[in-house]
């Protein structure tokens, strides 16, 4: 029984899946030094990135591979743009540490979709756009944000925001004249904490040991 206790803890606070958590965050189509996308683990768990990918409106899952970003942990915001990566990071004074993958070539139009998916092909976010079609901020040389948490992995348009100087994102001009705040969302877990699941096991799993001791006693 002395063994079989550790072995529930572990059990209960190692990584879950946490694809679910991971969203698109910010999007800019056109302008500055180049249009980009910002996914965001929203989680609490580190998610591997190996084998994931992104497409347009094709919906092609393993068009521009996402495998160089590694692990992306709880909170960490990651970006995809169509220039050189270097390029990017200068233009918006980002670390080294922001994770940038640069030079994909199916480029967004000012109506178009932003596709996220796993490693086995699964759909984890979308997010369909156009401001003159399905609504949405038209994002040239300002980026799109969510307007709420609620709106991120709605796929509505409609509920994101065009980014302002100073706004509640805390965007920012780049040095080309773009507003927007890639490598940082307001809604990224601050300090990531075990899920309700989490806890539920691990009690769960003691609940049973004290059971057994019981029984063994009597």
């Amino acid at each position: 029984m002395k063994k079989l206790l550790p072995l529930l803890i572990a059990a209960a606070l190692a990584p879950q899946a946490a694809h679910a958590d991971v969203r698109i965050t910010e999007w800019m189509y056109a302008g500055g030094s180049g249009e980009f996308v910002e996914f965001t683990n929203l989680g609490s768990t580190t998610v591997d990135f190996s084998g994931w990918s992104y497409d347009d409106d094709s919906r092609l899952a393993g068009v521009f591979d996402l495998s160089a970003f590694g692990l992306v942990a709880a909170g960490e915001s990651v970006i995809i743009t169509e220039v050189d990566a270097d390029t990017f990071r200068f233009d918006w004074s980002l670390g080294s540490t922001v994770k940038v993958l640069g030079g994909y070539t199916n480029n967004l139009g000012s109506s178009d979709e932003i596709n996220l998916f796993d490693a086995s092909g699964n759909l984890v976010d979308r997010l369909t756009y156009g401001h003159a079609t399905v609504g949405g901020p038209r994002t040239q040389n300002a980026s799109g944000w969510a307007g709420s948490f609620a709106a991120l992995g709605a796929n509505d348009a409609t509920q994101w925001v065009l980014a302002s100087v100073g706004d509640a994102e805390s965007s920012y001009r780049s040095l080309s004249g773009a507003i927007g705040s890639p490598g940082f969302t307001t809604y990224a877990v601050a300090a990531p904490v075990p899920e309700p699941e989490t806890y539920a096991m691990l009690l769960a799993g003691l609940g049973i040991i004290g059971a057994v001791a019981r029984r063994r006693t009597r």
